[in-house]
């Protein structure tokens, strides 16, 4: 069996060869998205901004732009002769010895080279004897600094200058950005296509009636769709297919020819009436076949070839909840996105941390353990994390009332409490 670390690997450099041989990401269709519809998809294309920010200098507090060559010595005395607010510039004339009363995010005339705070000046005190209609005088109350107080024209972007690159994947930061420079559609690549299919002669859909104690809901399926809903993908549900081998070739044919990755649930153990291995391996081939993990040991990568121009790359995940859980979080998602052109840097991380144990844990070494705990922090900010006692993969409420998932090494044995762990959140936590 291929270890946790080593079918990750693997898996990426897959995807590596698929993006640049197989389809290549510069060949791939372009589509256009508006910006609101935009966020978690890839840009296909940089982003040049079509002008400075700011686009022309600009008062960063609300007080005084003075005009250049002023003296800004304490107890000087300025007269000011206009006002200029965010949206209204002031276009008159202003000379040494003379300001402008201005407001934080208007704009700087020109003429001045400093904007002096309110606070710096004795305006507080003669506030309720001016006339703003009419030119008045303010003292400086301490010295200033010429350029104080201003935001320069383009000193956080210059006109031309490439704020996102292809590649990023498009957060609601970076849709505020691009809304501060106008863009309203952006060029992203065409989601993937991702077909998906449950397999077993006792799966019924949700919303349909159980006719006998033999039956259950098919579950993994909206699983899949919800732990896929945030990817730039699209979505093609096979629906339920029978523990039959025809019928099984006949979904997976069809979904090869519509799809660029194919995810599928059971049937891909040794049983008598698990078909899925038979035919992937007749249409294409089995690049990977069990992991050495706790739940989710029948994992299946591989790929589907036959009269393709370009291979469909297939996951095939155990029937257990929790299996199809651990194994979309650590193989599907992160090959999902790397396949959909996300620059290394934009994939989201799966954030591990160290909580120590508050309970006794019992493992067997040969496989990494995927437990579900609570995670909790204490008032000194430290982290532990309490196991479940019963672990059985079949708990789906379990999986539900954690938070987390304990990752227990490989070789490591029974853990006591007291000891380090490291610990995965889920992700939806986050959101």
């Amino acid at each position: 069996m291929i270890t946790v670390e080593g079918l990750i690997s693997e898996i990426k450099q897959r995807v590596e060869t698929y993006n640049h041989n197989d389809y290549p990401l510069p060949n791939r269709q372009i589509n256009t998205y508006d910006l609101l519809e935009s966020r978690n998809q890839i840009l296909a294309e940089d982003i040049v901004s079509p002008f400075a920010i700011p686009r022309q200098n600009l008062s960063a507090m609300d007080g005084y732009a003075i005009a250049k060559n002023s003296k800004l010595a304490a107890d000087t005395v300025i007269d000011i002769v206009g006002e200029s607010q965010a949206g209204s510039p002031y276009t008159g004339d202003i000379k040494a010895g003379q300001g402008i009363r201005i407001f934080t995010g208007a704009v700087v005339p020109d003429s001045c080279d400093t904007v002096i705070m309110q606070e710096n000046t004795n305006f507080a005190a003669i506030r309720d004897t001016i006339d703003k209609s009419q030119p008045y005088a303010i003292t400086l109350s301490q010295t200033a600094k010429c350029d104080d107080n201003i935001r320069k024209q383009g000193e956080e972007i210059e006109t031309g200058e490439t704020v996102l690159l292809k590649g990023k994947r498009l957060n609601p930061a970076d849709i505020s950005l691009l809304a501060n420079l106008g863009v309203d559609k952006v060029a992203v690549y065409k989601p993937l296509i991702v077909g998906v299919l449950a397999t077993g002669d006792e799966l019924v859909p949700i919303g349909n009636e159980l006719e006998s104690l033999a039956q259950i809901y098919n579950s993994n399926t909206p699983t899949l769709k919800s732990l896929l809903s945030d990817l730039p993908v699209d979505i093609h549900d096979y629906g339920i297919i029978a523990d039959d081998l025809d019928q099984t070739i006949a979904a997976v044919t069809q979904s090869m020819q519509e799809c660029d990755v194919l995810i599928s649930t059971a049937g891909v153990s040794v049983g008598d009436y698990d078909f899925l291995t038979t035919v992937i391996e007749q249409l294409g081939k089995i690049n990977h076949y069990k992991v050495a993990m706790k739940p989710g040991k029948p994992f299946v990568f591989g790929e589907l070839t036959r009269n393709l121009a370009k291979p469909v790359l297939y996951f095939g995940l155990p029937g257990n909840p929790l299996s199809t859980v651990v194994g979309t979080l650590q193989f599907v998602i992160p090959a999902l996105w790397q396949m959909a052109g996300a620059d290394l840097q934009e994939r989201p991380m799966q954030l591990t941390l160290s909580a120590t144990l508050e309970n006794d844990i019992k493992k067997s070494a040969g496989r990494t353990d995927f437990q579900r705990g609570i995670l909790s922090q204490d008032e000194a900010g430290n982290f532990q994390v309490e196991s479940f006692t019963k672990q059985q993969s079949h708990r789906i409420k379990q999986l539900s009332h954690a938070n987390c998932f304990i990752v227990l090494a490989q070789d490591s044995g029974n853990l006591s409490a007291g000891e380090n762990v490291q610990v995965q959140p889920f992700p939806w936590l986050n959101h």
